[in-house]
């Protein structure tokens, strides 16, 4: 068996890379949802936007239930404490998911322009509301989240939701945002021609745009914030017990990563050069390339976000000392063993099946396909 250190980090690194295939996959029909208003002048236009993720928005929804369901097995305490302390926004994040399937399924079923409208922009919300909240989530967890321990390691959050709106966590948000709606647009131009394509392009360059500036303005500022530092000795191999060190806060903390490996640059700079080459390749209309550049730019960007906090996981900013880290919030070595092998068997599955469904269903969706199939078609 894999010996304990190595597994608390091999879980650290897919975790993230569970995140990754989140927002790439679940990402783009997210971002589609968000342009979906913008983009479909007409009730067939908008039609057009929907089938281009409507057949398989449900099966990329297994990269989130996934990350989710490893977040708990593997870092049980950070999956408590976050549904602790962020609750009422992750119960916002699944109330915008609920207009998803129902939008989808019913969207087209009766022909009304009030009832077509309003699912519109249910869908809208469905993929507005997630990549915006959780941007925000990452904000805050860069900036501490005020919770502690009891002796008997109940997590106690002293926050409220309103808290979580500060400046630099909504500053998060537009560079969540800005990332996915790029993302959506480099697919939907992928997927479409004419007008609609022409309308993506313009949205997904925008938001590129945005991404950058966004990005390189928090980047910034995080050398401002003050970030957390383990001041005692820490045993990688030893039993989880998050309270059994000492932490502090400090400016420039978050940066401290960059300058003892320097190569770790090379994350922000791909989310900054992958955001503009995705845009300058969809003006071109090289729109293929532009989805590879654009997930290039979310792996860079959600890259720097977990270089910069590692080891945290979760930092607490009201007791510093019981930050969550890599090391003192996991499972056990056995449960650790044990997801990594079902992992090894069960994530090249997931990516098998997805890279045949998007093989058999390329190509592009025109109008004349809604007209033709327009009983079948979402």
């Amino acid at each position: 068996m894999i010996d304990y250190p190595t597994l608390k980090i091999i879980w650290w690194l897919l975790v993230g890379v569970l995140l990754v295939g989140f927002a790439v996959m679940d990402g783009h029909d997210m971002g589609v949802g968000t342009l979906l208003p913008f983009v479909g002048k007409s009730d067939l236009e908008r039609r057009v936007v929907i089938n281009t993720v409507g057949p398989h928005w449900d099966g990329n929804q297994v990269w989130f239930v996934t990350g989710g369901g490893a977040i708990f097995a593997a870092w049980p305490l950070v999956y408590a404490t976050a549904f602790s302390g962020f609750y009422w926004a992750m119960m916002a994040v699944l109330w915008a998911l609920f207009f998803r399937p129902v939008g989808f399924d019913y969207r087209s079923k009766i022909h009304n322009a009030a009832w077509r409208s309003t699912w519109d922009w249910g869908l809208f919300i469905g993929g507005a509301v997630p990549p915006l909240i959780f941007g925000v989530a990452f904000g805050n967890l860069l900036q501490g989240v005020p919770f502690q321990f009891d002796n008997y390691l109940v997590s106690t959050y002293s926050g409220t939701f309103w808290q979580l709106l500060n400046p630099f966590a909504l500053l998060a948000g537009v560079v969540s945002s800005a990332m996915i709606t790029m993302h959506g647009g480099a697919y939907l131009a992928h997927r479409t021609e004419g007008v609609i394509q022409a309308r993506a392009v313009k949205g997904a360059v925008g938001a590129a745009l945005i991404l950058v500036v966004a990005f390189v303005a928090a980047g910034v500022w995080l050398q401002w914030i003050p970030g957390f530092r383990i001041t005692s000795l820490v045993d990688p191999a030893a039993l989880p017990d998050p309270m059994n060190k000492t932490v502090v806060r400090e400016a420039g903390a978050w940066m401290a990563n960059y300058g003892r490996q320097p190569l770790l640059w090379l994350l922000p700079a791909m989310g900054v050069i992958g955001a503009l080459l995705a845009a300058g390749l969809l003006l071109a209309r090289r729109t293929l390339t532009a989805f590879v550049a654009s997930s290039l730019a979310i792996v860079g960007v959600i890259g720097t976000a977990g270089a910069s906090m590692f080891p945290f996981i979760m930092p607490s900013s009201t007791l510093p000392a019981a930050s969550l880290t890599v090391w003192d919030s996991v499972s056990t070595h056995l449960t650790l063993g044990i997801m990594f092998w079902a992992t090894v068997i069960l994530m090249p599955l997931i990516v098998v099946y997805t890279s045949w469904a998007y093989s058999v269903m390329r190509g592009k969706v025109t109008a004349a396909y809604i007209q033709e199939n327009d009983h079948a078609a979402y």
